[in-house]
Parts: C-alpha cells; sequence; structure tokens
C-alpha cells in the first residue's frame, strides 16, 4: 500500500467528517447480524491503519486468528476476506448469483469505462452480449487452435531476440521480453499489427500505460473510502488512470478509423479480431456500439499482456532459484523433441508433465492475482454461519489460501512435484488453486493466458541455459504482486 501520513489521513477524515457527505453502512442493523470475527475496528477509520504494505500476507496472518471467514470495516466499506477454499467454494458455487457483481473503484471510472467494461458490468444483457463473444470470437477452443501459428511466430521472434542478446552477451530482462512477446501477440490477434520492437522504447512505453492503468484500479484510493474526495483526487490517481485509459482508447480510435476506411474503399479485409467485431456491429444479432468494441479491446489488451508477462517473469525467477527443478524441466524439454524444431508447440503441453507442474506450482506460490477480483454482495447472504450483509465486498484470498499448511504440505516450498500424478486444475472447479477465479466471472481470458505462460517457458529453458548475478524477489502488491527489481538473466546457447 503506498505510504499515507496519519496526519494527512486525519486531515481527509475531519474533511470529510464536516461535510457529513459519506455513505453510512447502516452500522445500526448490521450491529443486530451475526457478522464474520474480526479485529476491532478504530472509530471513523476502521481497520484500514492495520492493513500494512503487504495487505495478502497481513489478512493471511489475521485468518489464522480470526478464522477462514473474517470482516473488516475500511473507512465506509465492509470487507469479508476468505481464506479456505470450502468457503471459497460456498461463495462462489452456492452463492454465485449474490456474488455476481463487482465493486467499482474511482480509477475504473476513467473514460466511462466501467459501464462498459466486461470486467466492472453487472450480470446482466449486456454483460452476457460480450462474454459471449470473447467467449465464442477470441477463446473457444476452435478459435485458439485456429490462431496457434501466430502464437508459434511470435515464440520464433522472442527466442531470436534472446538469441541476440546471447550473442552480444548482453542480459535479458524477462519480464519486458515476456511483455512484448504477450504485446504483439495480442495486437496482432486483435489488429494485425505488431505494437512492439524488442529494442524499441514504444514497447517500454506501452508497458508502463499498459501498467499505469492496473496500478490506478488497483491503488489504495481515498475517493474510494470518502466519496466528497472524488472531485479533489487527492492521490492525482483518477488523473493518471484518465491518461493512461485515454492513450490506449486514441491508439484504437486510429486503428478503428482506419479500418473502416479500409473497408469503405474495398481493401482485402483481415484475419482478426477486430474485422470481426466490426461486421458483428454492423448486424443485427449483438446490436454492438463502437464504444462497447473500443472498451472491450481495452479489456482484452489488458487482462493479455501484463498479467502474462508478470507470471513468465516469476516461474523463471523460481527455476533460477531453484536449478535442480531447472534441470528437471530442461530434462524433460531437450528429451521430448528428436528434430531440429525447438519451439515448444501448444500441441506439446499435454505431454509435458513437469512443465504443467511448474506452472500450476507457480500459480500456487505466486497466484496472478492475490486477491482475484472483489466481488460485491448484492444482498444478505449467510455462509458458514454467518451473515454477509448487502453491500459488503468480498475478497478470496488466494495466496493465502496457497501458503496454508491445512491445505498444502510444505507450502513455503517450490515443489512442482506436489501436482505430477494430481487431478488439480486451474479451470475454477479445484478450489484449493483457482488463479483465475471461479464461477460465472471466472476471467474469460484464462484459456489463452494458460497456453501463452507454457509455450514461452518452454521456449526460454528449452533453447537456452540461463545465468544470474543476483535474484531479489522482493514483492511490490497491487492487483497481481510484481518483483520490485526485474529479473534480468544471461541466456546461454548450448548445443544438443
Amino acid at each position: 500500500m503506498d505510504p499515507i501520513t496519519l496526519s494527512q489521513l486525519l486531515c481527509f477524515v475531519i474533511f470529510a467528517w464536516l461535510c457529513n457527505l459519506w455513505p453510512n453502512l447502516r452500522l445500526s442493523r448490521t450491529r443486530k447480524l451475526k457478522l464474520p470475527p474480526g479485529p476491532y475496528p478504530y472509530p471513523i477509520i476502521g481497520n484500514i491503519l492495520q492493513i500494512t504494505k503487504n495487505p495478502h500476507k497481513t489478512l493471511t496472518k489475521l485468518s489464522k486468528i480470526y478464522g477462514p471467514i473474517l470482516s473488516l470495516k475500511l473507512v465506509n466499506i465492509y470487507v469479508v476476506v476468505v481464506s479456505s477454499p470450502e468457503i471459497a467454494k460456498e461463495m462462489l458455487v452456492k452463492h454465485d448469483h449474490a456474488l455476481s457483481i463487482r465493486p467499482v473503484p474511482v480509477a475504473a471510472q476513467a473514460h466511462g469505462h466501467d459501464k462498459i467494461s466486461v470486467a466492472f458490468l453487472p450480470v446482466g444483457s449486456q454483460w452476457r452480449k460480450l462474454r459471449k463473444i470473447c467467449r465464442e470470437q477470441m477463446f473457444s477452443t476452435p478459435r485458439l487452435d485456429a490462431s496457434r501459428r501466430l502464437r508459434t511466430e511470435k515464440l520464433h521472434q522472442l527466442r531470436d531476440c534472446v538469441l541476440e542478446c546471447c550473442l552480444a552477451g548482453r542480459a535479458v530482462d524477462i519480464e519486458k521480453a515476456a511483455f512484448v512477446t504477450a504485446l504483439n501477440l495480442m495486437s496482432t490477434t486483435l489488429f494485425s499489427v505488431d505494437f512492439a520492437g524488442y529494442d524499441s522504447s514504444s514497447g517500454q512505453e506501452l508497458k508502463e500505460i499498459v501498467q499505469g492503468v492496473v496500478k490506478s484500479i488497483s491503488a489504495p484510493n481515498l475517493a474510494d473510502y470518502f466519496p466528497i474526495l472524488e472531485l479533489i483526487d487527492p492521490q492525482g490517481i483518477k488523473k493518471r488512470a484518465d491518461f493512461c485509459v485515454g492513450k490506449l482508447l486514441g491508439i484504437f480510435d486510429s486503428i478503428m478509423d482506419e479500418r473502416l476506411k479500409s473497408r469503405e474503399k474495398g481493401c482485402p479485409r483481415k484475419n482478426d479480431l477486430l474485422e470481426a467485431l466490426l461486421d458483428l456491429s454492423q448486424g443485427d444479432e449483438y446490436n454492438l456500439s463502437y464504444d462497447e468494441i473500443k472498451h472491450l479491446l481495452l479489456d482484452l489488451f489488458l487482462g493479455g499482456t501484463d498479467t502474462t508477462s508478470n507470471m513468465v517473469d516469476w516461474v523463471m525467477t523460481e527455476l533460477l532459484l531453484n536449478p535442480i527443478k531447472l534441470s528437471k524441466l530442461k530434462a524433460e524439454l531437450r528429451s521430448f523433441w528428436t528434430g531440429d524444431e525447438k519451439i515448444v508447440e501448444e500441441s506439446d503441453i499435454s505431454r509435458l508433465p513437469y512443465l504443467q507442474a511448474v506452472i500450476k506450482e507457480v500459480f500456487r506460490y505466486h497466484p496472478p492475482a492475490p486477491f482475484l477480483i472483489p466481488h460485491k454482495v448484492e444482498f444478505d447472504i449467510e455462509v458458514d454461519g454467518y451473515t454477509i450483509p448487502k453491500d459488503a465486498e468480498v475478497i478470496v484470498n488466494a495466496w493465502g489460501i496457497g501458503r496454508d499448511p491445512i491445505v498444502w504440505s510444505n507450502p513455503d516450498s517450490f515443489e512442482p512435484e506436489r501436482f505430477l500424478d494430481s487431478e488439480i486444475e486451474t479451470r475454477g472447479q479445484d478450489f484449493v488453486l483457482i488463479p483465475f477465479g471461479s464461477g460465472r466471472r471466472i476471467c474469460p481470458g484464462f484459456p489463452l493466458a494458460q497456453r501463452m505462460i507454457h509455450i514461452m517457458v518452454g521456449t526460454l529453458v528449452r533453447n537456452f541455459d540461463w545465468e544470474v548475478e543476483e535474484l531479489d524477489t522482493t514483492e511490490k502488491f497491487g492487483l497481481s504482486l510484481r518483483r520490485v527489481v526485474p529479473l534480468k538473466a544471461f541466456p546461454i546457447v548450448r548445443t544438443y
């Protein structure tokens, strides 16, 4: 959490109190309910000062004291934290309908994104329409299989980039290389163009813009707790979100305008998602507006680049920290092919059990979103004997579940072997491992993310040995857990 001095916080609290405008949680009603236990809240500010800069670790420690379902009051927001797979399943399966809406942070309202975004829209006709488009036009197995050649081409580019660094004796910034690969995959899939080169400044600029959106949405924002502060935007978070979202929407606008002019001139059609979405917008079935197209593209773009590159970075970090595990993965990958082809194909993943086990272990150890994406309770529900009141926010502590000794043996050790001969999958049905969520609000892009992470890691490990001078695993909390110091490693080509 970004540091906020006590004096600043108190000034904002006093200002909001004098204005008497922040919403009331109806404490008189909730006091009569049997609520989950939790630490005693301070007047007005609640438990906000008890949340450290590493809330995933703080809430995991609190769950050891108060149990697998606990409650916090963060100023005017009532938060329920779930830290066990059993209660997570009850919440996301039995009460899926009640938890089908999302809380909307102020930053997500940039350019009206929350009113069009498939990530923040409430479940309804518009949300179902957009989810159906994602499912049928982007992430269905036939669609993904049809675009497999494209991803293979991007893997060749990644391998060539790393080889060039190897020959020049330069270290590779793993996350940056993975980000450019994922970025170009998404931009080519969506628009038939590469957005960045591995050595160009455009890749770094777009990375900063994408991460600017993600950081703004996940940053602790006083305006989310004191609505009177929305107009003031004291931390500048909404302003930063407006700028970053505006930059991306501007890029999409220019691409769409060019494509529409091309269609009017009768130019050859592109085989990409934008072409399919423009066709849908001109038909009667979906009634898809241009604004919906732009914000859907924004959702796909954000979800398909930052998280994927961050996970590849963590996988390579853990493998370099655990050379025996790295050697086992190398042996599997290098014994799999008898010819000269050294690119890991998506069709190979099912026949590489140790690679799958490594990825699952990193999902457990460093989940892409430590708290998933929060849910909001639409009406009172009862869970494990407690009442979860309407409008409460529900957080599933995926990081805490992944480190729970009751669920996992040796939870603080990196042991991919635990997933060999295991039937645990990451599709949202096994609640001990739900990196992409579960239920109707499961991440729609997880089939593509799964493929991308496996083939990128497989290609980096299959084609190169790696040396690193120093590894810093310090985390920085956000919507995803990032490394504070980027992983830079020297690739070495081996002959086999």
